[in-house]
């Protein structure tokens, strides 16, 4: 499968610096159809969107600003929030002028138009692909995916541990890993998962021992006990305390780990308030395909399974 990034992730590398160098390299860029990425400095009153390619100005025509610009679905807000940000482009030609200057005309729409075709159509429910997240709802995260194209990473497929909203995982501009979920065969959109890759009830318990103390986050108090999350993908249950509230971080003791049950029992010691930023995630699964994720352990009395062959064509 051809390998296109999220936006953002080829502007520093040797391969396109050596590109914007100068008119022949950039020409040589426009023949060989090749990806380029650069700053975008302006948007200018017409939303056209100019680019500073080092040695010469670069310009984004308005329709060529992104996919569904020219029809109408996508709405100018995704030219105007590339301003001081990194942009991918194809260049398509040179216009120059009376007075001997050459700008160089620029398409993002056709960049993501070309990933699309090529690598985004080819995906399907399993492939594991790098993405980058570009903003958070309290549904979701959306992740670019390559160009600038985004997919919607539903909150409940975050992590195993439940949470109430995606900045308690991610934040804008963390570079993650996500697994294809589903694919609308209508549209093309891409829904994606993440929690399969986060690690499985033992691989997380395995983390820990029956006698430690160690840190977590209350998630949830109800009357018959407390959730207590230790990892993304491992929560404990805590025997009941007062002033205990969701959302504060915890010293919790641990009592027994049951795999059979698939229950760790915690004791907590201590709570506070306090909000750390989000940490980059620690993947467990590093290859680019996942066909099935069991998380349960063997033998245990409930199984949690997801699938992603059984997944709608």
């Amino acid at each position: 499968m051809l390998h296109y990034e999220p936006e953002g992730w080829k502007i520093d590398t040797q391969e396109n610096r050596a590109a914007l160098q100068n008119f022949s390299s950039l020409n040589d860029a426009c023949r060989d159809g090749r990806i380029l990425e650069a700053r975008a400095v302006v948007c200018d009153s017409t939303h056209n969107l100019w680019v500073d390619l080092g040695g010469m100005k670069g310009v984004i025509p308005r329709a060529e600003g992104a996919l569904g610009i020219r029809e109408g679905t996508v709405r100018d807000i995704a030219i105007l929030s590339r301003v001081n940000r990194p942009v991918c482009f194809l260049v398509t030609g040179f216009e120059k002028k009376e007075d001997g200057t050459v700008t160089a005309v620029l398409s993002r729409r056709a960049a993501q138009q070309k990933c699309r075709e090529e690598r985004i159509s080819r995906l399907r429910p399993g492939d594991v692909i790098d993405a980058r997240v570009t903003h958070l709802e309290s549904f979701g995260a959306f992740a670019d995916i390559g160009c600038g194209i985004v997919a919607l990473l539903p909150i409940d497929a975050i992590s195993v541990s439940r949470i109430d909203h995606p900045r308690e995982r991610f934040s804008v501009g963390m570079d993650i890993r996500a697994v294809v979920k589903a694919v609308d065969k209508g549209t093309g959109r891409i829904t994606l998962s993440h929690k399969e890759l986060l690690g499985t009830w033992e691989e997380n318990a395995a983390l820990f021992s029956p006698g430690e103390t160690v840190a977590g986050i209350v998630r949830s108090v109800e009357p018959y006990g407390i959730f207590v999350e230790l990892t993304p993908n491992l929560a404990g249950l805590a025997e009941t305390k007062e002033d205990v509230f969701p959302g504060q971080q915890a010293s919790v003791y641990i009592k027994s780990i049951l795999p059979a049950r698939m229950k760790v029992k915690l004791v907590i010691i201590d709570t506070f308030d306090c909000s750390y930023r989000p940490a980059p995630p620690k993947y467990f699964f590093t290859g680019n395909r996942m066909e099935r994720f069991v998380y349960s352990p063997p033998g245990s009395e409930k199984q949690i399974i997801t699938d992603f062959t059984a997944a709608p064509p």
